[in-house]
């Protein structure tokens, strides 16, 4: 593929899809550290102009990494449901942005058009579209999942709890988690990251954690962050576990860096059905994020934000009830600052949802980027517009063991206060009679994890 357009004099010659894709994206600190990056502005304007009018069936009839050599891109191809594709593979990338903008058209139709989709197509989308584009196309799709509770509903902003303890200390971890619990955060999930990566310490979170939800009936899942293989140790000794985790790459190369393959997924996916406690149909939790496939030297030279879409054209094929990128947490080398943050973080959450999963974002950078805590206060309110499913919360905002930062409990509070958004219903019900909230509305008690350390009765009205 051989593609030129001029741009104020200037002529720019593309010779493949990937260089068109790679220099169409926003300014990006990543390309530019994988030397795929555009050189200047107007030879993004030209990338972009060239790809708005490259049509769909261009972009499938060029793969940017062919399915015969990578098992991501033939699991891609396969999804491809062809009647819809028939309907839509002379439209141009720019017909398609239309189509997804346009009033009359709503979550649902989106949804079915994205089943005659690639992911690069998505990503291609994607890179001509504004980020207040983003938030309007995002904002019109729900995706709905169900594991113990079910999330996606509109007018919800589920969070997930995430009480890290440096040395994954019970007692500790109990402690965080009251004080999440008791600003009403915990209702998409109780995930905790591990230190210790073994089956006996995966086996005692997954039970503590259970224990908790038990002891006080909340209405939510638990899940521990290790490596879906030590998971799945210990759900095969019996531990407790609702959903099943694991980190996805856009390539298969680079998910072998991080010791999965399709093949290793699926037997997981059975063991979760088989032993797993939740209830509903959809038992897996999956975490991506821009740039590591290019820690792990397995890029190809195709951009992160392709990547990126390849890997919810992964995590699809397994149903989720959770997917999230962490935005910032990989570092500067990456995503630079907060105007590649933010932009990130809006473009993962549209392709996600174009994807059809049920799309997360944990809010979040290192101390080493050019961010601070009120670009993550402008992020999260610009994802609760955009009908975010949910968002993560640590205490303080600032996580003791992976030694980032994010958003705090309260943080998260206040972004429904102010959208007017609230958590699971089942779970608000659940705040209800423990007194915390009340007509929708903080109590006295709210922010108080001593609430859950006087025993059930105790913190209940």
């Amino acid at each position: 593929m051989i593609k030129s357009c001029a741009v104020l004099g200037e002529q720019f010659v593309f010779r493949s899809l990937k260089e068109i894709m790679a220099k169409a994206n926003e300014a990006r600190s990543g390309d530019e550290l994988a030397r795929i990056a555009a050189s200047s502005m107007k030879e993004r304007m030209a990338a972009k102009q060239v790809l708005a009018n490259l049509m769909l069936k261009e972009i499938r009839e060029y793969p940017v990494l062919s399915p015969e050599q990578d098992d991501v891109s033939a699991l891609i191809e396969e999804q491809v449901h062809e009647e819809i594709f028939k309907v839509i593979q002379n439209w141009t990338v720019a017909d398609l942005r239309e189509y997804v903008l346009e009033d009359q058209h709503e979550g649902a139709d989106l949804l079915y058009i994205a089943k005659g989709l690639t992911s690069e197509m998505i990503a291609a989308v994607t890179k001509i579209m504004s980020n207040l584009d983003l938030i309007q196309a995002a904002s019109k799709i729900e995706v709905k999942a169900t594991c113990q509770t079910t999330i996606g509903m509109k007018g919800v902003l589920a969070s997930r709890a995430q009480p890290n303890h440096p040395s994954d200390n019970l007692a500790g971890m109990r402690a965080s988690l009251y004080e999440a619990l008791s600003y009403g955060i915990g209702d998409a999930v109780i995930g905790i990251n591990p230190v210790i990566d073994t089956t006996e310490n995966i086996y005692a979170l997954l039970n503590e954690t259970k224990s908790i939800i038990d002891e006080f009936q909340i209405p939510t899942q638990n899940c521990v962050l290790a490596h879906v293989t030590t998971q799945m140790r210990a759900i095969e000794k019996g531990a407790s576990a609702d959903l099943i985790f694991q980190s996805l790459a856009g390539t298969q190369a680079g998910n072998e860096s991080f010791g999965i393959s399709l093949s290793m997924l699926k037997e997981a996916t059975a063991l979760i059905n088989e032993k797993g406690t939740a209830v509903g149909p959809h038992r897996w939790y999956f975490e991506t994020g821009q740039g590591s496939e290019l820690s792990a030297e397995a890029h190809y030279d195709i951009d992160q934000v392709t990547l990126e879409a390849r890997c919810y054209g992964l995590a699809r094929q397994f149903n989720p009830f959770l997917v999230n990128t962490v935005v910032g947490f990989i570092g500067p080398e990456y995503l630079y600052d907060s105007k590649q943050v933010t932009r990130a973080g809006l473009e993962d959450h549209f392709m996600g949802k174009m994807h059809g999963l049920p799309m997360g974002v944990d809010v979040c950078y290192t101390n080493h980027m050019n961010v601070d805590q009120n670009d993550m206060d402008n992020l999260s309110m610009l994802l609760g517009t955009a009908g975010v499913n949910f968002v993560i919360g640590v205490p303080m905002a600032d996580d003791c063991m992976l030694n980032y930062q994010s958003l705090s409990y309260h943080d998260i509070a206040t972004v429904r206060r102010i959208l007017n958004q609230g958590p699971i219903s089942i779970f608000k019900q659940w705040l209800e009679e423990y007194g915390i909230m009340e007509n929708n509305r903080f109590t006295s008690k709210a922010g108080d994890p001593t609430i859950f350390m006087n025993g059930v009765l105790g913190g209940m009205k």
